[in-house]
């Protein structure tokens, strides 16, 4: 068996799998001041009659880090820099701990510059000073030769009294100079928070009896194990939307281009297939204002969800960004949860479902709208409208923002290529009543799967394990690297494309399995490789050689 769990905004959803087949789901109330709480209560009601004996795996995709971000939480994060010359890392600063430091390192990984020992020395002592515990160390070629990273390393461990360094290099072989420095930082922000929910949520694994694998979900649409999360907590961010791509690739034959809706109780993320494949961010999912290079799913997320606010202004019904509490229907007046007019009382009042207390909704939206004159089903009508004219308005601006590049799927880079959505997929609570509705505004077939109202946690429990590497050589220097799996190795003058690309294959797949994860039959694929010359004079003296290897996103089966 295997069990999903995803960590909403609203609502914290769990399923566990027999081969495929749902056999337990169960939805609860998310407590976003003790997520660890909603977990537990998602596994108490999923697992009634389940044997947790019997489940070989936990997937578990969580908001901790998307929340903190966005919520201004995250820890204050130490920044030292080595960027010789070229880039100003000074255009791309982040946070108020951010020290620049002298030295270089040339894109072949020589050392054109030694490391300022005395300027960092003077930044560890300073930051310790303000009380910094964590810490981010990058260097612009550290791809090549992370030597000046490792040396701040040691400095911030020994005189900084360090609890945790994030080291440029560890992150990805691509060389982006500064969205490794913004890469790291997050990474440095949301460690604390994430680590300490991580070690409690395994204790609560192990509290219901659960001796399973353990795994995150990853913003690309895949999973790494518990332990890689720890060190890498930035790649959990947005996992959630992408638990809800993979749980329509488990739900449905997905062949042609379309819209995926996940509507839940907050938002609503909107995702896009390219030839029944999810599109990608090109380079990698940008945070607040700053790029990084955390593979991603292409998504945008709007505040148009169930629980979302009514309000009426100058321009009318307005649904959302923002929830004021759960829905009337839902608040269960009289036990301490007070509620507020929202989407879902609205698809009550216009018939459009029959959701828990549909008399609270009616009342609450009588009392909205008599300041304006408006009936309750008047009212109701405008702010349907409203929350579906702004789900598939926002749809149509990402189709336009993907067409207007080239388009990246999981897949394949497909040049030229227009997406041209012929339906629209609907997941989530509220996507029941909203389904007819969308399928009116937008023209387009609208598909509402089984399981549709914890189709996130299905995706969570069925997706693989993915990881990527990135290979760099130097004959000349006889020197490998992959710097994300930690590999430094002397190679022969006559090292080969064709042995580096077996390297990256065999290092890949050796590090899964060191984790404890299993690939699934999905063995690690050559994404990009390319060998160049290096000529001095009038011979060759080397090859430079580059491969990149992953194992893709995706299912381990369909469910069903």
């Amino acid at each position: 068996m295997l069990l999903g769990i995803d960590v909403g905004g609203t609502h914290t959803d769990a399923v566990v799998l027999d081969r495929g087949r749902v056999v337990a789901e169960a939805k609860v109330p998310t407590d976003h001041d003790n997520l660890l709480l909603s977990v537990r209560a998602a596994l108490a009601a999923v697992l009634r009659g389940v044997d947790p004996g019997a489940v070989r795996r936990v997937n578990l995709s969580t908001t901790l880090s998307t929340n903190a971000i966005v919520e201004g939480k995250t820890e204050e994060v130490g920044v030292l820099v080595a960027a010789g010359p070229g880039i100003d890392p000074e255009n791309h600063r982040t946070g108020g701990h951010f020290h620049v430091l002298g030295g270089a390192v040339d894109h072949r990984g020589t050392e054109v510059a030694p490391l300022d020992g005395e300027a960092l020395a003077a930044a560890v002592a300073a930051m310790r000073a303000a009380g910094v515990r964590v810490f981010a160390a990058v260097g612009k070629f550290s791809t090549r030769n992370p030597a000046h990273e490792r040396a701040m390393a040691r400095a911030l461990d020994q005189g900084g009294g360090a609890d945790h360094v994030t080291l440029g290099h560890s992150l990805s072989g691509v060389l982006n100079f500064p969205r490794r420095m913004a890469t790291a930082y997050f990474n440095s922000a949301v460690w604390r928070q994430y680590n300490d929910f991580a070690w409690a949520a395994q204790e609560s694994l192990a509290d219901f009896g659960l001796n399973a694998e353990i795994n995150v979900l990853k913003a690309d649409g895949g999973t790494m194990p518990l332990e890689l999360s720890r060190a890498l907590p930035v790649h959990s961010i947005l996992s959630g939307p992408a638990a809800s791509v993979m749980g329509m690739i488990a739900l449905c034959d997905i062949r042609d281009d379309c819209v995926i809706l996940d509507v839940g109780g907050t938002t609503t993320d909107i995702a896009v297939f390219a030839d029944g494949s999810p599109v990608i961010e090109e380079h990698g999912m940008t945070v607040g204002s700053y790029p990084t290079l955390v593979p991603a799913l292409k998504v945008r997320s709007i505040g148009v969800g169930g629980d979302s606010a009514l309000r009426l202004g100058p321009a009318g019904v307005t649904v959302g960004p923002d929830r004021r509490g759960p829905a009337l229907a839902t608040c269960g007046c009289g036990a301490g949860r007070p509620g507020a007019p929202a989407l879902i009382d609205a698809l009550n009042v216009a018939g459009a479902c029959a959701f828990g207390d549909v008399d609270a909704s009616r009342r609450g939206l009588a009392e909205l709208g008599a300041a304006r004159g408006l009936s309750a089903g008047e009212l109701a009508r405008q702010a349907v409208d409203a929350a579906v004219g702004a789900i598939v308005l926002a749809a149509r601006d990402l189709v336009d923002e993907i067409n207007s590049k080239p388009v990246y799927t999981i897949r394949e880079l497909l040049g030229g290529r227009q997406v041209r959505p012929v339906r629209h997929y609907v997941m989530g609570g509220p996507a029941g009543p909203l389904a007819p509705l969308l399928a009116r505004a937008s023209g387009l077939d609208v598909r509402l799967p089984d399981h549709h109202a914890v189709a996130n946690a299905i995706g969570a429990a069925l997706t693989r394990t993915t990881l990527e590497a990135e290979l760099f050589a130097d004959t000349q220097k006889g020197r490998m690297l992959i710097p994300a799996l930690g590999v430094d190795r002397p190679v022969a003058r006559g090292y080969s494309l064709a042995e580096a690309e077996a390297d990256a294959r065999g290092a890949l797949a050796e590090h899964i399995r060191s984790l404890g994860a299993d690939l699934e039959g999905a063995e690690p694929e050559i994404t990009e490789s390319g060998a160049f010359n290096m000529v001095e004079g009038a011979r060759t003296v080397g090859r430079t050689i580059r491969v990149k290897c992953q194992v893709r996103p995706g299912i381990v089966r369909r469910a069903g």
